[in-house]
Parts: C-alpha cells; sequence; structure tokens
C-alpha cells in the first residue's frame, strides 16, 4: 500500500467538513491485482439514501471496483480514499468495513448450503452489530418466511437472491452494494427484487448496483456512473442515460 492510502489509515474522520461531506465519497481510487491495473482513478459521490447504479459493458471493471469499495483484499487498493459517513473504509480491511455498515451481495449469493433460510439468517446475527430483527424481515420478504424451515441451497435463484439481500439487512446497514442481482431471473422475479431495492431506499439505505440489465436497474436508480476501461467514462442521472441513445450505444450496447 503507498504512501497515500497508508497516511489515511491514521485518519478517524473526513478532512471534509461534516456538513459539506457526501455520505459515501469515492476518491481517486487505484485497484490492482497483482500487476493488472483494473481500477483507474474512479472518483464519485452518492448521497444518503440514493441508488446509483456502476454500469458499462463485461470487463469494464465494475465488480472489481465494487470488490475494492468493499474492502475485499481482491483487488488490492493501492492509490485513493473511501469515506462512508465521515469514517475511511480505505484504512480498513472488509470485516472492519462490514462493522461500519458496509454490506456486499456478491454475484454467487454466497448462501450457505445445508442450512435453512431461518439458519441463514441468524447466523448473519451472530456478531454486532445487528441489523432487522428476523420478524421484520419476514415481513418484508414474506416469500422467505414461507420458506423459513426449507434448506436455502434448494430454492430457487430468486428466492436465494432475496435471502442474500436478506442476509444483508440482519446486519446493520447504511450501504448495500449489490453485484448483478438480476442475473439469470425471470422478468417477474426481477420485478420482485426491484420492488425490494425500493423498499430500502425508502428507508434510506444507500445502494450501490453493478448490473448488465442496465435499463432495469437505470429505472431504480437516481444517479448513474459508466465505466470503461477501468475508468469513468460518464457521470450523472439516471434519467440522463436512459434517454441518450448514443451514450447507451457506445458503453452499453443496450
Amino acid at each position: 500500500m503507498n504512501a497515500s492510502v497508508s497516511a489515511a489509515a491514521t485518519a478517524t474522520a473526513s478532512p471534509v467538513a461534516a456538513e459539506a461531506a457526501p455520505f459515501f465519497s469515492v476518491k481517486d481510487i487505484h485497484a490492482y491485482y497483482g500487476e493488472s491495473y483494473i481500477v483507474q482513478g474512479v472518483s464519485f459521490d452518492v448521497a444518503k439514501g440514493e441508488v446509483l447504479s456502476l454500469l458499462g459493458r463485461n470487463g469494464a471493471g465494475k465488480t472489481s471496483t465494487l470488490r475494492t469499495l468493499a474492502r475485499l483484499d481482491q483487488p488490492a487498493l493501492k492509490h485513493g480514499e473511501i469515506w462512508l459517513d465521515g469514517r475511511p473504509l480505505h484504512a480498513m480491511k472488509a470485516h472492519q468495513a462490514a462493522v461500519e455498515g458496509v454490506q456486499l451481495v456478491p454475484e454467487d449469493r454466497r448462501i450457505i448450503g445445508g442450512l435453512t433460510v431461518e439458519e441463514n439468517l441468524i447466523l448473519a446475527q451472530v456478531s454486532e452489530p445487528r441489523g432487522w430483527e428476523i420478524e421484520r424481515i419476514y415481513e418484508h420478504f414474506p416469500r422467505l418466511a414461507e420458506r423459513r424451515n426449507q434448506e436455502a441451497t434448494t430454492m430457487s435463484g430468486g428466492e436465494q437472491q432475496m435471502l442474500a439481500v436478506a442476509r444483508a439487512l440482519a446486519r446493520d446497514i447504511k450501504i448495500l452494494f449489490l453485484d448483478e442481482p438480476y442475473e439469470g431471473l425471470a422478468p417477474v422475479i426481477v420485478q420482485e427484487i426491484e420492488s425490494i431495492v425500493r423498499q430500502i431506499r425508502d428507508i434510506g439505505i444507500t445502494t450501490v448496483i453493478v448490473e448488465q440489465n442496465a435499463v432495469a436497474a437505470l429505472r431504480l436508480s437516481d444517479k448513474a456512473v459508466i465505466m470503461d476501461m477501468g475508468q469513468i467514462v460518464y457521470e450523472g442521472s439516471a434519467r440522463s442515460v436512459l434517454d441518450d441513445t448514443r451514450l447507451r450505444d457506445e458503453y452499453l450496447a443496450i
């Protein structure tokens, strides 16, 4: 880790005045898989309760950026800063970021086999800080309530996606990262996942979505960031991307 990141490791609060600082701020981050330079100077801000779509073609660097923001070991952050509600995520490991309210739902969902739906939720709450109580989760995810005693990995892909999001909400969460939440799901299930994200937004949880189904993600989002070759080529309103045929054709192929 270079001097920029290591020097920031001793910081406990953003240098920007609290009243002026965005809720979530990414400042010139650069990340590598070994010698491969993957995330190249990415910067953007998200307000509390906003939904941001992180878009681009396959290989644009979207998932690598999301993994960096969630503070996973790979790719390795070499330069830049990541602030959440005044806390320096760039100085943290993934488990420390999780305590600060970061939750990543990865593309493979990481549902634990051999356990029921409810056991997966209980396990998510083994350590502090806890988020929603399980009965509250069932109120928002009635399908999971119906399957609470079913082995989780025997559910459909859509139901497993719901469980993955529910496990994140079982933690004390400030920002939710969703990696390809619609992949492989039928349109009717995509609509259910969209409804859940809207509920999350309505209670003030900030969300960043990486998704190949750009139109579906943009319909949910306040803002959009488009990446190409590890760099940002567009940052602005989601509505503007939906309305800009040239932009979609050039970078999203939709």
